[in-house]
């Protein structure tokens, strides 16, 4: 992160680090600018298509992340890829799932323009460096890619209802943010592609229907507002095991972060390994 400011010309004296996940995300002092760094050169495709995705986004006037425009992104620093985004300044409520379903909806009405090379949905496409760099078992390795052999032989079998369009790729709520004056704001395109709908309701149909993360209420805003639950299509099994193996193997990532963390994957592993056992798995 300092590295990468430095190449910016930006001072990072006093930056906070905000966030650890897939990327790690730090709030400069100096200035109100978020800097992402993500975990290796093998992200350097998913940077680039983030900064384009924003700057397409910002051109169509939609509620969006916005990158520093003056900044030629992304940087490659120490083999990190890193971006520098403009901070949004939150207001006092969070999104709700009804906003969710309209921010999708207006999302997937877009068009693309001309020149925005964008790739298919892949929901396998990080679980390869995932497992090679994980800490954990060798039996849950094991076990880890057999499910994804799994996986990947009913994903072939799929049957989409819908054509193929802008996707966002990682649609949950906290990927959505409202700003002090109020608009509800899209933001993290490293998984943004070019594909079938589904994939973007899919989080949210399998944080209710398996996980019980939301209340009916709050889910049928969501399906109000969108106009469809995915529940009632026969692929939603599928989407669901892609789904919670998907969220596994990226909590797995972090396991020697903290004892919650580890806790957390350990019983993320006990459900995959019990497919029919209720999912008292926690969000995070």
């Amino acid at each position: 992160m300092a590295a990468a400011c430095r190449a910016a010309g930006l001072d990072d004296r006093g930056a906070e680090l905000i966030r650890l996940g897939e990327n790690a995300l730090f709030r400069l002092a100096s200035v109100p600018v978020i800097v992402r760094v993500a975990r290796g050169e093998e992200w350097l495709s998913k940077a680039r298509t983030e900064v384009a995705v924003s700057r397409w986004l910002a051109e169509e006037g939609f509620p969006a992340a916005r990158i520093i425009e003056d900044l030629e992104q992304p940087f490659l620093i120490d083999g990190h890829p890193v971006t520098f985004w403009h901070l949004i300044v939150e207001k006092d409520r969070k999104a709700t799932y009804g906003e969710l379903g309209g921010v999708l909806r207006d999302l997937h009405s877009l068009t693309l323009p001309e020149g925005l090379a964008l790739p298919s949905f892949n929901p396998f496409d990080k679980q390869q460096l995932r497992l090679d760099r994980a800490v954990i078992p060798d039996d849950d390795k094991v076990f880890l890619r057999k499910r994804w052999r799994e996986l990947e032989d009913r994903y072939a079998e799929l049957r989409f209802e819908t054509t193929k369009g802008p996707v966002h790729g990682d649609a949950h709520v906290q990927n959505l943010m409202v700003d002090a004056q109020g608009r509800v704001i899209l933001i993290d395109f490293e998984a943004f592609c070019y594909d079938h709908h589904e994939w973007d309701l899919m989080v949210t149909a399998v944080e209710h229907h398996s996980l019980g993360w939301q209340t009916d209420e709050q889910y049928a805003d969501f399906v109000a507002a969108y106009g469809r639950d995915l529940y009632d299509w026969p692929g939603y099994e599928t989407l669901r095991g892609i789904q919670e193996f998907c969220m596994t193997t990226w909590l797995m990532q972090n396991v020697q972060e903290d004892a919650e963390t580890a806790a957390e994957y350990r019983r993320r592993i006990a459900g995959l390994r019990n497919d029919d056992a209720p999912r008292n798995w926690r969000p995070w």
